[in-house]
């Protein structure tokens, strides 16, 4: 039973590097940039959120371009390993937080924001 979670995070892993792979190099390059200006962060529920409401449009349509790529991911990952949709977004949060870089922001509690020193 132990060795399900590590399975598990394996398969997120791969997934993550999947979407990163998937994303344009144009398209990366914005999320980086939206994220290091402190607009955009990792949300709980395993999706990018504004940290600023004023945020350019263009930002907010790649949002939504991420956010749609990570639930198609993350829907594939809980079908194939027959487990709930939220517990993959779960375990991507928590990945995508490891992974977020110093000075990045996450979510830390539903709308709070917190810059990872």
């Amino acid at each position: 039973m132990r060795a399900m979670p590590t399975m598990l995070q394996r398969l997120l892993q791969t997934a993550i590097v999947l979407l990163a792979l998937v994303a344009t190099s144009a398209h990366a390059d914005a999320l980086d940039d939206a994220k290091a200006s402190g607009l955009i962060g990792e949300r709980q529920d395993g999706y990018i959120g504004l940290v600023q409401q004023d945020t350019p449009a263009s930002v907010v349509a790649l949002i939504a371009e991420v956010n749609a790529a990570r639930k198609q991911r993350y829907e594939q990952i809980a079908k194939q390993n027959n487990i709930p949709l939220p517990d993959v977004a779960k375990l991507a949060y928590a990945r995508a937080v490891e992974n977020t870089l110093s000075g990045n922001f996450f979510e830390s509690a539903p709308g709070r924001w917190v810059r990872k020193p």
